[in-house]
């Protein structure tokens, strides 16, 4: 037997020297390829032989271990399922409560209101990092069970939501009464108690009991804020990635523009030393080209609000130092206003590559000049604002309340015509436009006028709806020619109409804005990372698959 296998084993050997070198070195292949598939299908074939593996036996324990009902608890069977189970009386248990005795943390009491017509559908979430493939994108922070239980409930009680009174805003009025929020329970109020070191909760890990949802948000501003302080302070911006920080400036905008939320937030500690880098630090006296319309919202804004909230005359007198270095902007030719001043030499110019200056820009300063001159009593800051709002109102080159995107510091007209979107460069002419009428105590008529034209040109050259699920968006006219694109910047608009609607104007204001604003939330939610992205294209075919695509 023995001398018939190393025959055989010589024999082959004669015929392989005989073969070929293309004809071995395709065998060899062969081999090899066999060799790796071979390897490959091994541990599909294992599990197969072995039963579950390891992660199916992990995750059918983890199931096991979820559906279990904690001794003492009364499993809950038909349409209450999913709900939290109910204590059962016992000895080491209180008396047995009903289902509806416990409620869910809630947030402010608001209105139910009709939601706009989308389909139940899942989005895929599959690329990315594994910690970014969640199931259909539902929210890792506060209220993602949450949302995962509400659509279940759609789904099952279409019967009771019918029931369910809608409430239609007309102006600050609601047409159904409100329920009030019963207050919390004693059980609520110990779960609501923040941690004991508040500063170390950071990063954020929320669990599925409840959480304070103020304390949350403080935790995170924390973590943005020791970022900037340990790698930014005084400057700028931060660069979190490398750890440095980047100057537009030079006039520390992220510390100024955070001080009043800050306060608000009763971070008082990190206010009193961004307080006191203002007062020792900050100097506007450099020679140094700003962008007005930046400066004013960022920092001249930022002082105001400060201002008003602590009473401090500190920031009224580096309020009142910026803007009288801002002032030289505006001497031109048509008193529209440069886009760029040297606070140093007060000295102003238009951008290098043209005489434009953008009408958003030009018409998105006037709360803070305005509210200058009411504290000191100056009227020339509130002058020169005021002049480009009454030259922009009679200005010809709108559609139906709708303005382009800018306007020229020699002539002082409209250029770019045709071109309308409530984007980059034009959204906050609307949103000022309101402020100011509000501001001023809702006697100038002007603003009023132009508000409600525009938001009815809104409606009916930019408002479309999506094919696959029906939401409401805003888009761009470029020359007649709509296109579905819009950008984030345009989710101001539907606070900027809940505004509207809360000072007695039209009801459908309110309606647009829900809808809207279901809109900007699903920028998000459609998107892998959970993050919307900056510009927003929509699909206006019933037969396309997503309502929002990122080009």
């Amino acid at each position: 037997m023995r001398f018939s296998v190393v025959s055989s084993l010589f024999i082959c050997l004669q015929k392989w020297k005989q073969l070929s070198r293309l004809q071995r070195s395709l065998i060899l292949f062969l081999l090899a390829l066999l060799l790796i598939f071979g390897l490959l299908s091994y541990p599909s074939i294992t599990e197969q032989w072995g039963g579950l593996s390891d992660k199916e036996d992990w995750l059918e324990l983890n199931d096991r271990e979820v559906n279990a009902v904690p001794p003492g608890v009364k499993p809950v069977l038909g349409p209450a399922a999913g709900k939290a189970p109910v204590p059962v009386a016992g000895p080491h248990v209180g008396p047995a409560v009903g289902p509806d005795a416990v409620e869910e943390p809630r947030g402010p009491n608001v209105p139910i209101l009709p939601k706009p017509p989308t389909k139940k559908k899942t989005f895929p979430n599959k690329r990315g990092p594994p910690s970014l493939q969640k199931d259909g994108n539902v929210s890792d922070t506060v209220g993602g069970e949450k949302q995962q239980q509400e659509v279940a409930q759609d789904e099952g009680g279409e019967d009771e939501a019918k029931e369910k009174k809608i409430v239609s805003w007309r102006g600050a009025m609601i047409e159904a009464d409100q329920a009030t929020e019963p207050p919390p329970s004693a059980n609520e109020k110990e779960a609501a108690v923040p941690p004991a070191n508040p500063g170390d909760s950071v990063p954020l890990e929320v669990s599925a009991g409840k959480v304070d949802r103020l304390e949350a948000v403080r935790d995170a501003f924390r973590h943005a804020w020791k970022g900037y302080k340990d790698h930014a302070w005084g400057h700028d911006e931060l660069k979190p990635i490398s750890k440095s920080f980047g100057e537009w400036f030079g006039l520390g905008l992220t510390l100024i523009d955070s001080l009043d939320t800050m306060w608000i937030m009763g971070l008082k500690e990190e206010f009193e030393e961004a307080k006191n880098w203002v007062e020792k630090e900050l100097s506007f006296n450099k020679n140094v080209d700003v962008n007005l319309f930046e400066t004013t919202i960022r920092v001249l804004g930022g002082l105001l609000s400060s201002y008003h909230l602590t009473g401090d005359q500190l920031f009224l007198e580096k309020a009142k130092d910026l803007g009288s270095r801002l002032m030289p902007a505006f001497k031109t030719p048509s008193k529209i206003p440069f886009s760029d001043v040297n606070i140093g030499k007060g000295t102003a110019h238009p951008p290098r590559w043209t005489s434009d200056s953008t009408l958003a820009e030009v018409t998105s300063i006037q709360l803070e000049f305005r509210e200058l001159s009411r504290l000191t009593q100056d009227p020339q800051y509130q002058d020169v604002v005021n002049e480009v709002m009454k030259l922009v109102h009679k200005l010809p080159g709108k559609q139906d309340g709708l303005v382009p995107m800018f306007i020229n510091t020699n002539s002082g007209q409209f250029t770019h015509k045709g071109v309308f979107t409530l984007g980059a460069r034009a959204d906050s002419y609307y949103e000022y436009l309101l402020k100011q009428w509000l501001q001023g105590g809702k006697t100038e008529d002007d603003l009023l006028e132009d508000y409600l034209q525009a938001v009815e040109g809104v409606k009916k050259h930019l408002v479309r709806q999506t094919g696959p699920s029906r939401l409401t968006f805003v888009g761009e006219l470029s020359h007649n020619r709509f296109n579905p694109k819009m950008d984030h910047l345009v989710c101001f608009l539907p606070g900027t109409l809940a505004l509207g609607a809360h000072n007695n104007l039209p009801g459908d204001h309110m309606d647009l804005a829900v809808q809207l604003m279901e809109t900007c939330h699903q920028m998000y939610t459609q998107m892998e990372t959970g993050l919307s992205p900056e510009i927003a294209h929509f699909s206006l075919q019933a037969s396309d698959g997503r309502d929002v695509v990122v080009k």
